[in-house]
């Protein structure tokens, strides 16, 4: 009895000990075959099935929104964006968040993109997440400098900070925002570092004054040097970054210079 019991625990460890050998060289040649032989770029596989979803659910909710929403497209292969009027900012992220069959409760990003040439040159972008169904959506509308938008934080508290920021670098206002402030640039920071008209230097300095003990805000000024910029080889136009020149040889009294071939 002994004995047939030692032979069965022996043969149990046995048959494991080789699973595991086989399972940990499989694992090995796979890992091998991946690192040799995959050499194209990893591209997102494009689903018929999640983007048909997709294009179902955008004129589902074009029809029921008619009013607000002008164009329902798919991007990147499965990304929903709607384009909304802005005057249904709230009604459409509120019918996204509440309805049952969208349920979008989490604004992930609200940002803004700035096209000069575009009448109404600012873009708002809501990125919206739905983790009942696993699914994300881009709610886009559009404004000029002096139209304001409505605030989304009644919806999203999210949209609190977010909003701050968009005003703050593209100055685009929300209406009924609880506290619209800058949040990146000094209380005391004139224009939008954002905007596409606003020069990469700024418009005013800060340094510390000995006199006044304190910073002082002074417009900018750039010595001509810096205004010549190469792209080729940036630091190459300012002298301290020069590397010395050979000088050339010096020649005794009485000898010719070499003739140039």
């Amino acid at each position: 009895m002994a004995a047939s019991l030692v032979r069965f625990v022996r043969g149990g460890l046995g048959r494991g000990f080789n699973v595991a050998r086989s399972s940990c060289l499989l694992q090995q040649q796979t890992r091998l075959q991946s690192s040799t032989t995959e050499t194209r770029a990893t591209v997102r596989p494009k689903d018929a099935v999640t983007h048909n979803q997709l294009a179902a659910f955008g004129e589902y909710v074009a029809e029921i929104m008619p009013k607000y929403i002008q164009q329902v497209q798919l991007t990147c292969y499965n990304e929903l964006e709607v384009m909304i009027h802005p005057d249904g900012v709230i009604p459409v992220l509120t019918f996204l968040k509440d309805h049952t069959n969208a349920q979008f409760k989490n604004m992930v990003d609200l940002t803004a993109v700035d096209i000069p040439t575009r009448q109404n040159r600012f873009e708002i972008v809501y990125n919206l997440l739905s983790l009942r169904y696993n699914s994300r959506i881009r709610v886009k509308t559009y404004t000029d400098e002096l139209t304001t938008v409505e605030s989304a934080v009644s919806v999203h508290e999210a949209a609190n900070w977010y909003e701050r920021e968009v005003w703050d670098m593209y100055g685009v206002f929300f209406a009924n925002h609880p506290d619209l402030r800058r949040i990146l640039t000094d209380y005391g920071f004139e224009g939008h570092p954002f905007r596409k008209d606003f020069p990469l230097s700024g418009y005013v300095e800060v340094r510390y004054d000995d006199e006044v003990k304190r910073v002082v805000a002074e417009p900018v000024e750039l010595s001509q040097e810096f205004r010549k910029f190469d792209l080729n080889t940036p630091w190459e136009v300012f002298p301290s970054y020069r590397d010395p020149k050979e000088a050339a040889p010096k020649l005794d009294a009485g000898d010719k210079a070499p003739e140039n071939k």
